[in-house]
């Protein structure tokens, strides 16, 4: 695929350049509380704005049902990039209605637009070809160049991602080409020992990746909501933790699959355990208890793994050629159950080796335990996204950006 570099050597001034950002960030009560991902596409806009580009930055936030809704505008994320900026960032009320027109034709050689929320639009994530094909056609009006570099969102087949770039000509901004790049340290370049680290609520989001890594990792270390299924099929008591009873039978599975191949799974030893889910708002003390994992009492749920899991990953990890660490290990979001997390998180920075953070939550983690990001190799902006890459799967913005 072409990189921004290829472009800015053909000369962008006073040519229109639209930039499929990713600048899906959280928000509470109007407030950006991690605005990581904005400053993740600082490189690209600043690059393009330098060169004498009118760049046109395009996103989607949140989930908003194909129409215009206030709870949903990227004016917050437009305002933060100007102060990131340093320099006025122009707001359209729409995405491609008289607003984007004016706004965009308004711009000159040097400066920066923002339109409205994409998927306010139905064409955006649309899953007929005409619709979405229609809502690109009057995209590509917007602009005279496509700049890819929402890597977060290069795992769906949207009409920013996939349909736009075929109306344009298209590069990879300096995000995804950094993305990419670390992507393939993990699957085709490989430094060994590689240790992966598995956490968050859910064991079927990550069976498809568990499956591919069982050929490529050394040792795959299961925490977070997810590894009370995986304790359930060594026949432990699990109490009232999370657990997927019909994903039992692939867990039994790929732990005999793992051991095996020589692949080492490492599950928690012990868990912080309490009756009920702890307040997240309010973040009252929640007084846990820590257990052994062969022992958890029956009227309670694991919320994070204990003292003792959280020095075995770190001694699993210290070793470690390559890692790649995707979920947290516990309701990191509360104070007593984030330490797991926060091992996890430590041990990453103090290895040696190439260490990846993959996004979501863990990235959230890291900047809300108040780790220095330069202490990790890469902290990734899309989770989902590098997790359907490590499964093998085509990602249709990836795929887009080809030639």
């Amino acid at each position: 695929m072409k990189t921004i570099d290829e472009l800015l050597a053909e000369g962008v001034d006073g040519r229109r350049v639209f930039v499929r950002a990713d600048l899906n960030v959280p928000l509470a009560e109007g407030r950006i509380t991690d605005d990581g991902r904005i400053r993740a596409v600082l490189p690209t806009v600043k690059a393009l704005a330098g060169a004498g580009a009118k760049v046109v930055v395009a996103s989607h936030l949140g989930r908003p049902k194909g129409a215009p809704d206030p709870a949903f505008t990227l004016r917050p994320a437009a305002e933060r990039l100007g102060e990131l900026l340093d320099a006025p960032v122009a707001f359209a009320e729409d995405t491609v209605g008289p607003a984007a027109q004016e706004t965009v034709g308004g711009l000159r050689a040097g400066q920066v637009a923002v339109i409205e929320n994409l998927r306010f639009n139905a064409g955006e994530t649309s899953k007929d070809d005409a619709g979405r094909g229609a809502f690109a056609d009057e995209l590509a009006a917007l602009a005279d160049v496509y700049v890819g570099d929402g890597f977060g969102a290069v795992h769906r087949k949207h009409a920013s991602v996939y349909d736009l770039p075929a109306r344009l000509p298209h590069y990879a901004g300096y995000l995804i080409a950094a993305e990419v790049d670390v992507l393939k340290k993990l699957t085709d370049e490989v430094a060994r020992p590689y240790a992966v680290v598995l956490g968050g609520a859910k064991v079927s989001d990550k069976l498809a990746v568990i499956d591919r890594l069982l050929g490529k990792a050394d040792r795959i270390l299961i925490g977070g909501g997810m590894a009370f299924t995986f304790l359930k099929a060594k026949g432990y008591e699990v109490g009232t933790s999370l657990l997927q009873e019909d994903q039992l039978a692939t867990v039994t599975e790929y732990m005999e699959r793992a051991e095996k191949s020589g692949v080492e799974i490492v599950l928690p030893v012990d868990a912080l355990v309490t009756p009920q889910f702890p307040d997240l708002r309010t973040k009252a003390p929640a007084d846990p208890d820590t257990v052994a994992a062969d022992a958890m009492p029956a009227d309670q749920a694991g919320m994070d793994i204990g003292p003792r899991s959280g020095e075995l990953y770190a001694e699993k990890l210290a070793d470690a050629a390559t890692v790649f660490w995707n979920g947290p290990m516990g309701v990191f979001e509360h104070p007593d159950f984030a330490q797991g997390t926060r091992a996890v998180a430590r041990a990453l920075t103090e290895s040696k080796g190439f260490t990846v953070v993959g996004g979501g939550d863990s990235a959230a983690a890291v900047r809300t335990l108040g780790f220095d990001e330069n202490a990790f190799g890469h902290i990734s902006t899309g989770g989902g996204a590098s997790l359907e890459y490590l499964e093998g799967k085509t990602l249709p913005g990836l795929a887009a950006l080809e030639d």
